[in-house]
């Protein structure tokens, strides 16, 4: 039995629907993909969320006004042991701090870890800056090794003329060391493939 022109044409909606669909749908995916990331960059960037913008220098001025920070340490999906050197330190709003962290991986070999952050309350991680950090990078630790780690801080002297912030007296520095993604395998170059049958032919 043959299609009438009407069932045809609705047949041809349908597929242009159900395709409209489909790509709608793999859009959003990788929006999700990619929203994980930048989100990360905007928080870091910013501070908002909590997170810690990354500073290339101190601040000129120091105030009369201790704050107190602390130190939190967290580890996900690794066999590591994750310490502060100290569990607090007060220092005057604007001056630099250095904190000392210990990882040890006990773990039978080398693993690669990343560490998140973020300062609480939300609100005071925008004021809140790092100018060295071993969160900034992949760290691998070999097995059966602890490694001390540094990180130098400041509190911005904004912070204690924000409404939002000017009556904290105490912030937490919290780190978390996840397994680093690993690396994408990159496809050899003509010439090192000449060079693999080379070496296989004198096998």
């Amino acid at each position: 039995m043959s299609s009438t022109p009407d069932s045809e044409s609705q047949r041809r909606r349908n597929a242009r629907v159900a395709l409209a669909c489909l790509v709608v749908f793999a859009a959003m995916v990788g929006a999700a993909f990619a929203a994980v990331p930048l989100y990360r960059i905007f928080c870091q960037s910013t501070g908002f969320a909590g997170a810690i913008p990354r500073a290339s220098r101190a601040p000129g001025q120091v105030l009369d006004r201790k704050l107190t920070v602390g130190f939190d340490t967290n580890v996900r999906d690794l066999p590591w042991t994750f310490k502060p050197e100290q569990t607090s330190q007060t220092l005057n709003i604007g001056s630099t701090g250095l904190a000392f962290f210990t990882v040890t991986n006990n773990a039978d070999r080398p693993l690669t870890g990343r560490a998140a952050y973020n300062v609480a309350p939300d609100q005071a991680g925008y004021y809140f800056r790092k100018l060295q950090c071993f969160c900034f990078s992949d760290q691998t630790i070999p097995a059966h090794t602890t490694l001390r780690f540094p990180v130098v801080y400041f509190v911005d002297p904004k912070f204690a003329s924000d409404p939002d912030t000017k009556d904290f007296t105490n912030v937490t520095l919290s780190y978390t060391f996840f397994p680093a993604p690993a690396p994408q395998a990159r496809p050899a170059t003509k010439a090192q493939q000449g060079l693999g049958g080379a070496a296989a032919g004198r096998l």
